[in-house]
């Protein structure tokens, strides 16, 4: 991971794009772990991607977003410029208006049903816009909008570590589940990371999504696992109706919830030392939505 600093920023914001070099730069309190992120000015914002393995997804973003920002109903990160490696930093990045609010992660006004249903019709929105020069599903988006089936030998792995502590059965009923369809259709569009921390609010109502680095073209199923991991049992029958999909896709939604919820408590992905990914798999278990 490379150490990017204010600093930094500001001496590439300088030599590349002066008409900018007068305005104030300053780290958001909330960083991701794929690039790092400052305010430039009131209504920018630089994003650069803190290692090589995320260059391709930030570019993704710079070429498909503007076109995206067209068929949505929310604001999405639109790039303004797109800056070169420089200063010793090595990678290219990009300059994007800055879309204000809070995240659903800490925001404290929110009605759940309107947002259930809100995000429900901006999935629908974004499945029904010209897949144009979108990238098919697969390394690149983490192999969301891929076939849940791909990551089976972690869901084993998995399974075999927790053993003793989960019910196996109930998962292996699940996970199969899962397996018995496939996206009939021509593959749409996703985003790959519907989560709390992607969803900006403004006056307690959901205004934008951000963080399309894992997006792509394929199976939409993936985007439904915030189901389980946000909503409660009532909100999850809004955002179902919200977004319109059949029954199959949420079986292989489930899919998708189970394996994150076991490869984190297994301790095979990133770490959950709160534990929120063991009440997501309890969710999972006892709530199937369809």
């Amino acid at each position: 991971m490379i150490d990017i600093s204010t600093e930094l920023v500001r001496t590439l914001i300088s030599s590349q794009f002066p008409q900018w070099s007068d305005l104030p730069v300053r780290a958001v309190d909330r960083q991701g772990w794929d690039n790092r992120t400052f305010r430039l000015g009131e209504r920018l914002t630089v994003r650069l991607p803190s290692a090589e393995g995320y260059v391709a997804a930030v570019a993704k973003e710079d070429r498909c977003l503007p076109e995206l920002a067209r068929h949505v109903p929310l604001s999405v990160p639109e790039p303004v410029a797109v800056g070169a490696p420089g200063a010793g930093y090595p990678f290219p990045w990009s300059v994007r208006r800055w879309l204000p609010g809070e995240t659903v992660e800490v925001a404290t006004d929110l009605d759940g049903t309107r947002l259930a249903r809100d995000l429900g019709t901006f999935l629908t929105r974004l499945r029904e816009a010209p897949v144009g020069r979108g990238p098919a599903a697969g390394r690149h988006s983490y192999f969301r909008g891929c076939h849940p089936g791909v990551y089976g030998d972690e869901v084993e792995a998995a399974l075999e570590r927790l053993a003793d502590s989960v019910d196996v059965a109930a998962c292996r009923a699940v996970w199969a589940q899962a397996l018995t369809s496939a996206w009939p259709s021509p593959p749409t569009w996703f985003h790959g990371d519907v989560s709390v921390g992607n969803l900006l609010t403004t006056d307690g109502v959901l205004s934008a999504v951000i963080d399309f680095g894992s997006s792509g073209v394929g199976d939409p199923a993936c985007d439904l696992v915030i189901a389980w991991n946000h909503f409660t049992g009532e909100e999850r029958k809004v955002f179902r109706e919200a977004v319109g999909l059949p029954d199959d896709a949420w079986r292989r939604a489930r899919g998708w919830a189970l394996w994150k919820a076991l490869v984190s408590t297994a301790g095979l992905s990133s770490p959950d030392p709160e534990g929120r990914q063991r009440r997501v798999l309890d969710r999972v278990l006892e709530d199937a939505v369809v």
